[in-house]
């Protein structure tokens, strides 16, 4: 047996397992200890594991695998990784870090949010009931009214399996309403296969979308998820090019522990 020590945070309700894995010794290779790990019923339970390594240019590589064993991006995963990363000492306040869609830089706020860098965003994909793009991690975003009576696993899982994203692995589903001043957003995630309290890259697109809609070159959008609110400022040109794009909310420790595993 293997002991693996690791720790739990959450992210406005989206939670994680993150390893400190700097020196290799977890075998990423092997999708049934991941899944394990990711399991609510026998393992840890998460909506993600993410691996802390070490990078020759960049203060960390962080390596992010789904429940299911996929890899991608995650932006509430990274909030939590920097806060990780922070809490170990190996950065500062403001850092730099590489991961499946390349680099990122984050900074942990006077109120202890953490701030994240998103990639820039383009070729936004509009339609008339929805847009679509990849904000890391690829996202169909629709407006909606009474999104709280939304059927959303039976929605979501149709778009996530439709023909129309087959080649791509399937897509992530978010829906948004407007309220007062801020925006409710659901989201069926890709990989947990079921509605996450929040998705950081699903917000952002949501985000974008507004940005859209509303035809606005730059802006402070308050969302508001299940698990917590979350802001997205971005900048946008005229083709709908998003740039300064930054993901900002809360990540928070919850426990640590060591699980045994077989070698």
């Amino acid at each position: 047996m293997m002991k693996i020590p690791f720790k739990k945070f959450q992210g406005t309700g989206n939670d994680f397992v993150i390893i400190d894995n700097r020196t290799l010794f977890f075998d990423k290779e092997n999708l049934e200890q991941i899944q394990f790990i990711c399991n609510r019923k026998f393992g840890v339970g998460s909506d993600g594991l993410i691996l802390i390594e070490n990078h020759n240019k960049y203060d960390f590589n962080m390596v992010f695998f789904n429940p299911d064993g996929s890899q991608s991006f995650c932006g509430n995963g990274s909030r939590c990784a920097v806060r990780f990363a922070y809490d170990l000492g190996i950065v500062k306040e403001q850092m730099e870090f590489i991961s499946t869609d390349g680099w990122h830089e984050a900074s942990i706020l006077d109120n202890n949010d953490v701030k994240l860098r998103m990639n820039d965003v383009s070729n936004v994909e509009q339609n008339t009931n929805f847009d679509f793009m990849n904000t890391g991690s690829p996202h169909y975003v629709a407006f909606t009214q009474n999104i709280f009576d939304l059927d959303l696993i039976s929605k979501g899982s149709k778009i996530r399996y439709s023909e129309a994203y087959k080649s791509i692995g399937g897509t992530n589903v978010n829906f948004i309403e407007a309220e007062n001043d801020f925006y409710n957003v659901r989201t069926y995630e890709r990989g947990v296969e079921n509605e996450t309290l929040s998705c950081g890259t699903g917000v952002t697109a949501c985000a974008l979308s507004v940005g859209i809609q509303k035809n606005l070159s730059e802006s402070k959008i308050k969302i508001k998820t299940k698990g917590g609110n979350l802001t997205v400022d971005f900048k946008k040109s005229l083709e709908n090019n998003f740039t300064d794009i930054w993901l900002s909310g809360s990540a928070t420790f919850v426990f640590d522990g060591v699980i045994e595993l077989e070698n």
